[in-house]
């Protein structure tokens, strides 16, 4: 037997001869994460509770780059996230993609995440192209993102609204003062408004506030009631109140996008609940198929997270990609904004790259 040294799309691998015959055995790949604590430029409070600031784990796959949002309501840490990685091995080289995702275990929905992504911007790397580009994507297809407005005093968020000039807000609802909010924030932008209760109201509740929401030329509203409520979703928009119901904290597999057909206009797909960008596109390509109406969104992550949701952008109805304009110490570059216009980055891969803080 004869063992020599080669290298495949960089990726160290020992090719052997036995018998007349060649087979390939692939090297492990480099792994690494870091936790990250990413300061808010505000305070972020919804109907479940609010933070000063999130906790992540970037992760590294050779020179790929992905994130896991530590989600608390998915039962995520980044403790048990990190400690899910210690579990991952990955054998096989950066061009077939397939076979490398196939390797992910199960367990941490945020951690398959982070290593789709590293894997996908290995892909777009070893290729020498933008990830767009990979998947047959335009990037002046994507649409506008919006802007969140966490929950506070009703003049301070018609203040922020106005001030960041977005022509798309999504305000934070879910509590008492849900209506004077909405109108303090109409009051000071023409902007389109879109609300997200994220699951603070009860069937009464809902069908009593939407429509005098409506009011407001409402865009969507975005899961009213609590996550797993399908049929009450369903009763609601029975209703017809002329605004578009979209899920968002239930939909995290094809079953639940199945399972909310007819229930819902649409649903919100994020990376860190569906497991990564290949679940995500299975995801868009069964709602598309259903019929319905799909908002690709994000948790507070940075660009790398943020970045990688956005290259799916082009294949959507809306965009709620926000999380770099919300945070004051993201370590990468990667998407842009032009007012609401999402600018995707023309390197390879992701197209992220460390700011020079973090380099």
């Amino acid at each position: 037997m004869v063992i020599e040294v080669g290298y495949v799309s960089r990726y160290a691998f020992f090719k052997l001869h036995h018998s007349g015959k060649e087979c390939y055995t692939l090297a492990m790949m480099k792994l690494t994460w870091q936790p990250v604590t990413l300061q808010l430029k505000t305070v972020f409070r919804i109907a479940h509770g609010a933070s000063s600031q999130r906790h992540n784990v970037l992760v590294q796959v050779e020179d790929g780059l992905g994130e896991a949002a530590a989600v608390s309501y998915h039962g995520e840490t980044p403790e048990r996230i990190m400690a899910w990685l210690e579990s991952v091995q990955l054998d096989g080289d950066a061009l077939h993609l397939a076979h490398l995702l196939a390797q992910i275990p199960a367990g941490s929905r945020a951690g398959r995440a982070a290593i789709d992504m590293a894997l996908h911007d290995l892909w777009g790397k070893t290729l020498g192209q933008p990830l767009y580009r990979l998947l047959g994507l335009h990037p002046a297809d994507a649409p506008p993102t919006s802007f969140t407005i966490a929950m506070d005093a009703p003049e301070l968020m018609a203040e922020r609204a106005a001030a960041s000039g977005m022509p798309i807000i999504k305000i934070k609802v879910g509590g008492q003062q849900d209506e004077a909010m909405v109108r303090a924030i109409r009051n000071a932008t023409s902007a389109r408004l879109q609300v997200d209760a994220n699951g603070g109201w009860t069937r009464d509740q809902a069908a009593a506030i939407i429509p005098r929401l409506a009011q407001f030329d409402l865009q969507i509203v975005e899961q009213p009631l609590p996550a797993g409520d399908i049929e009450g979703l369903r009763w609601l928009r029975a209703q017809q109140f002329g605004v578009p119901i979209f899920a968002d904290e239930a939909i995290k597999t094809p079953a639940d996008v199945l399972a909310h057909a007819g229930a819902v206009d649409g649903v919100v797909i994020k990376l860190a609940k569906s497991g990564g960008i290949r679940p995500a596109l299975e995801m868009i390509t069964l709602a598309r198929a259903l019929d319905m109406q799909v908002m690709i969104g994000c948790m507070v992550e940075t660009s790398v997270a943020v970045t990688a949701a956005a290259h799916l952008a082009p294949l959507c109805d809306f965009a709620d990609l926000d999380g770099p304009l919300l945070i004051a110490n993201d370590p990468y570059t990667g998407l842009r904004y032009h007012n609401a216009r999402l600018l995707l980055p023309d390197a390879p891969g992701l197209g992220v790259a460390a700011t020079i803080a973090n380099e």
